[in-house]
């Protein structure tokens, strides 16, 4: 059984945003499922579906460490439990 999460990342494009993403959920266990992004006048917009079934850290942890990482390299970055975002988008 999938455990889904939603991640949003969006900020200024500068190099490196998906690399330093996707190297900090590879090193804990986190699996993308699916990955969309887009450049629009110089602004990065990132939205990931990734299974956190086999992660090795807590969602809250996860979503702590990822609000971190954002800040670091200039970008915000929002985890949501699928079912969470699906009930707030619901209109």
């Amino acid at each position: 059984m999938e455990n889904k999460v939603i991640i949003t990342v969006v900020g200024k494009d500068t190099v490196g945003i998906i690399a330093r993403i996707c190297t900090y959920l590879a090193e804990n266990g986190v699996n993308v499922l699916d990955i969309t992004q887009t450049i629009v006048q110089g602004y990065f917009n990132m939205m990931m579906i990734v299974d956190i079934n086999t992660a090795s850290k807590s969602f809250g942890d996860l979503q702590t460490d990822l609000e971190k990482l954002g800040d670091e390299i200039g970008v915000q970055v929002k985890a949501q439990k699928e079912e969470i975002f699906e009930k707030m988008h619901r209109l």
